[in-house]
């Protein structure tokens, strides 16, 4: 079986400019480079440089995957949106991996498997727009991605015997297509989600009332700067954080 391997990697909350693409162009003569999206497959050898470098550096997101049995999941926030040390909760090394560069905060996610379970149909493009999704609720403070990838460690051997469970989030029950898209992509176990679910209260949405609570209790300048901002759209995270806001409240 010849090697592949499939890297993808995209710029969600700024575009790339036209010298951060030259820059990646001359990583690769032959990717498919974008102001949101570099994609490249090998079929002999690695891609230079680190892809952890070309995360800290261009991009928001990254997806990879190899014939060999690998497959990893990154994705990197504004430190405002993921406190580092909630996100250590539950990536504590192995499989999940969680770590600050400059402003940001950034996950690592990775699943390894035998590669005698390998098909065509499972090469790289068209995960991106299943899993993308699962940056949004992280960033909205919903923790069920973190729990899954926790859970990921716990089965691939990665935490001690005395290792603490992080706190169940609620919601395990009931699954998004997401965060589906999310244990499939990785290998999770489904009957050790189905598990833990046994254990996850019944998720609890920010309804109108709450919400209306949290925006009368905002300082009138700061529901006017809110409600401009929303309507400029010049932050790309502004209702994640709003809802993250509600829901803590």
């Amino acid at each position: 079986m010849s090697e592949y391997q499939y890297y993808e990697f995209l710029a969600l909350d700024e575009p790339l400019g036209e010298r951060e693409q030259r820059e990646l162009r001359a990583i690769s003569s032959r990717a498919t480079i974008s102001s949101t999206r570099f994609a490249n497959f090998h079929t002999f050898g690695d891609l230079k440089p680190d892809p952890a470098r070309l995360v800290e550096r261009y991009f928001d997101a990254h997806i990879y995957l190899a014939n060999s049995g690998t497959r990893a999941l990154t994705y990197r926030f504004p430190k405002r949106l993921l406190d580092l040390e909630i996100a250590r909760k539950y990536c504590r090394g192995g499989a999940a991996v969680a770590r600050a560069k400059g402003a940001h905060v950034i996950v690592d996610f990775c699943s390894q498997s035998e590669p005698s379970d390998w098909t065509e149909d499972e090469e790289g493009p068209g995960h991106a727009a299943s899993l993308l999704p699962v940056r949004a609720l992280i960033a909205s403070g919903d923790d069920r991605a973190l729990y899954l990838a926790w859970l990921l460690s716990a089965s691939s051997g990665d935490l001690t015997v005395d290792a603490e469970e992080p706190p169940c989030p609620p919601g395990l029950r009931a699954l998004s297509a997401p965060l589906q898209a999310m244990v499939d992509f990785l290998r999770i176990d489904q009957d050790i989600v189905d598990a833990a679910a046994v254990g996850s209260a019944v998720e609890r949405d920010a309804g109108r009332s709450e919400i209306d609570r949290w925006v009368g209790s905002l300082p009138e300048a700061d529901r006017n700067d809110l409600l401009v901002s929303f309507l400029e759209r010049s932050d790309p995270h502004l209702h994640a954080e709003a809802i993250r806001r509600v829901v803590e409240q």
